[in-house]
């Protein structure tokens, strides 16, 4: 049977560097994509990303899980971003400073150019809808389908009450379905 998450990190408190990389390989590409898609910018998210790992790191002599692992993580995250974000005076870098990442559908039997090109402007709708979320709602959003977070997980991990993180989310949820629905 495998640890669960807060098992590892109470591990990783006693010294043990292997469950440290457990943890570390469950939540790095969930944690690395949230930071890339709420900065749009590979080296500040880099870098953000491994202070966040840091900060856990600096952080494991005081751990208790009072929340799921993931929800504690997350929460280190929000306040480095919140701080990143202070720092740059919330402006963020633009969807058009960073090319798409979306992989071409592999040609074959069943291949049709024209649903390839939709799907592709359908996700250049969803980026930029995405992008022009305010901070709040792109971050709850990103908690939700990044991260896996309820409701009040995503409360939780940026210290907003459940109804105004369920309101973020619903409205992100909103918004970003219209953009992408067929014109």
């Amino acid at each position: 049977m495998e640890a669960g998450d807060e098992q590892l990190m109470l591990a990783y408190r006693e010294g043990d560097a292997g469950a440290f990389e457990q943890l570390y390989k469950r939540h790095r590409g969930g944690l690395y994509r949230f930071v890339l898609r709420s900065v749009r910018d590979r080296a500040t998210a880099e870098e953000l990303y491994q202070e966040i790992w840091m900060r856990v790191i600096e952080a494991r002599g005081r751990y208790e899980p009072q929340a799921k692992f993931s929800t504690w993580l997350y929460t280190i995250a929000h306040n480095r971003m919140l701080d990143h974000w202070r720092k740059c005076g919330l402006t963020l870098v633009s969807l058009d400073q960073e090319e798409s990442g979306a992989a071409e559908p592999a040609a074959g039997s069943g291949y049709e150019p024209h649903r390839a090109l939709e799907a592709k402007q359908t996700l250049v709708r969803f980026a930029r809808a995405l992008e022009a979320l305010p901070p709040a709602q792109r971050e709850a959003f990103l908690l939700h389908e990044e991260a896996g977070m309820s409701v009040a997980e995503i409360a939780q991990a940026t210290g907003a009450g459940e109804e105004a993180a369920k309101s973020r989310l619903r409205y992100a949820l909103s918004k970003l379905r219209e953009a992408v629905a067929d014109e």
